[in-house]
C-alpha cells in the first residue's frame, strides 16, 4: 500500500455533497450486471479497484457503509467513481488483477490475493546469489521465484538445511562477496576468516576467497535444480552421512540428519504438490457471458493464455483448434519456478477453482478441445 504524502494527509475527506452527487450517477447509471469499479480522488489517482457481478448493487452498499468500516472510508478519499462491465464475474476478476497491477491503488491490499498462507523462494541476483523466503515478489525485480509454497517457518528451516548441505551463503545482502579467482583478490583484501558457517565448513566461503565463481555457481545449479525437482542430491547426501553416523554407533548425529532429511523432504512433497495444481489448471474454460457473450479461455500451468469469444461458426470454431494447438502443443520446461508477473494470475485462478469447484464442469479436455504436452 503506497504511503500518504503530507498534502494527502491534510487534504479533507470527500463532501457530503460530492458523495451524494456520486451516489445519484450511480444509481440511475449503472447496472446490475459483473463488471469492475475504480475510485478515484483529485488529479486521478486511482485509490481503489474493485470487482463484482452486480455492480451496481456493489456500489450503492458504499453509501450505506457505517463509518468504521473500510467502504465508508474508500468513499470518503474518492472525487468520482467509474465502472465498466465484463461478460462474467471470472471476467471480472481478471480485469480486477489487471487494473490492480497497473494502478497499484493505497487501498488495495495484497493485490487482493488470497495469500496470507503462501511464501515464495527468491534466488537473488547478483556475483554470489542467495535463497531466501518471501512473501510474494517484488515490483522492479528479475528475480527467479519458486512457489507458491505454505508455512514461512518450515520453509525457511529447510532452506537453512539445503545451504548448509550445498555450502551456499546467507549472509546479508550487502555483504562484499570475494572469490578466488579475482584479480584483485590480495589488493587491500586480507584473507582472514570472519564467518562462522565457513568456519564450520557449511559455507564454501566465497567473501573471502575460499572458492571460485563458478564453484559457487555449480552449487547455486545444484540448488535450482532440486527447486525445480529434478535433482534429489542434498537428499541424498544427507542419508549417506545419516547411515555413516549410524554405522559409527553416533546415534545423536544420525538423528540430527535424519531430522534434516525430513524438512528437506517436506519441501520435496510441497513441489510435488505444487507441480500436480499447476498441472491441473491446464484446459479450456468455457464461461457464459451476460446476454449470450460467451468467452472461452485457454489455460495452461495456472496461467490464461488466451481468451475468445465462444465460437459461433464453422469457420470460428475452426480457428479455435487452431489457436488451442498453438497454445497446448509447444512443449513447456517443467519447473516449479513461477515468472514473475505471472505469480498472481496463478494464485488467483487457484483460488478460483477451489471456491467454485463446479465450475471444472464448464472445462474440457481431450485432443478434440485441448492438446497437452
Amino acid at each position: 500500500m503506497r504511503a500518504l504524502s503530507k498534502l494527502e494527509l491534510l487534504k479533507p475527506p470527500t463532501t457530503e455533497a460530492q458523495v451524494e452527487a456520486m451516489r445519484e450517477l450511480v444509481r440511475t447509471e449503472a447496472a446490475d450486471r459483473p463488471g469492475i469499479y475504480r475510485m478515484l480522488a483529485a488529479g486521478g489517482e486511482v485509490v481503489y479497484v474493485g470487482k463484482s457481478k452486480k455492480v451496481r448493487s456493489r456500489l450503492m452498499s458504499y453509501f450505506r457503509a457505517a463509518p468504521s468500516e473500510k467502504g465508508h472510508r474508500i468513499l470518503r478519499e474518492a472525487e468520482r467513481i467509474e465502472w465498466e462491465y465484463a461478460p462474467s464475474e471470472f471476467a471480472a476478476l481478471l480485469a480486477e488483477l489487471k487494473h490492480i497491477k497497473s494502478h497499484r491503488p493505497r487501498f488495495n491490499v495484497a493485490m487482493k490475493r488470497d495469500d496470507r498462507n503462501y511464501c515464495f523462494v527468491k534466488i537473488t541476483k547478483g556475483p554470489a546469489p542467495k535463497m531466501v523466503v518471501v512473501r510474494g515478489p517484488g515490483h522492479d525485480d528479475n528475480c527467479a521465484y519458486y512457489g507458491p509454497f505454505q508455512g514461512t517457518v518450515r520453509v525457511n528451516e529447510a532452506l537453512r538445511e539445503l545451504n548448509d548441505v550445498l555450502g551456499l551463503r546467507d549472509c546479508g545482502l550487502d555483504q562484499k562477496m570475494h572469490f578466488a579467482d579475482q584479480e584483485d583478490l590480495f589488493i587491500g583484501f586480507a584473507r582472514t576468516p570472519g564467518c562462522i558457517r565457513f568456519e564450520v565448513k557449511k559455507c564454501i566461503g566465497p567473501c573471502v576467497g575460499a572458492c571460485t565463481v563458478n564453484q559457487y555457481e555449480e552449487r547455486m545449479d545444484m540448488a535450482r535444480a532440486f527447486l525445480d525437482g529434478r535433482d534429489n542430491t542434498p537428499i541424498e547426501f544427507l542419508k549417506s552421512e545419516m547411515e555413516l553416523a549410524s554405522d559409527r554407533l553416533e546415534y545423536e548425529r544420525a538423528a540430527s540428519f535424519r531430522d534434516k532429511i525430513t524438512r528437506l523432504e517436506e519441501l520435496r512433497k510441497q513441489f510435488n504438490r505444487l507441480h500436480f495444481a499447476v498441472e491441473a489448471l491446464s484446459f479450456v474454460y468455457n464461461v457464459p457471458g451476460h446476454e449470450g457473450d460467451d468467452r472461452v479461455y485457454l489455460i495452461r500451468r495456472g496461467r490464461v493464455r488466451a481468451e475468445v469469444p465462444a465460437p459461433r461458426t464453422p469457420e470460428e470454431a475452426a480457428g479455435l483448434l487452431g489457436l488451442i494447438d498453438s497454445v497446448y502443443t509447444p512443449i513447456e520446461k517443467d519447473t516449479t519456478r513461477i515468472p514473475t508477473h505471472e505469480i498472481d494470475e496463478l494464485l488467483l485462478l487457484s483460488s478460483w477453482f477451489k471456491r467454485f469447484p463446479e465450475e471444472l464442469t464448464h472445462t474440457s479436455s481431450g485432443r478434440q478441445l485441448m492438446l497437452v504436452s
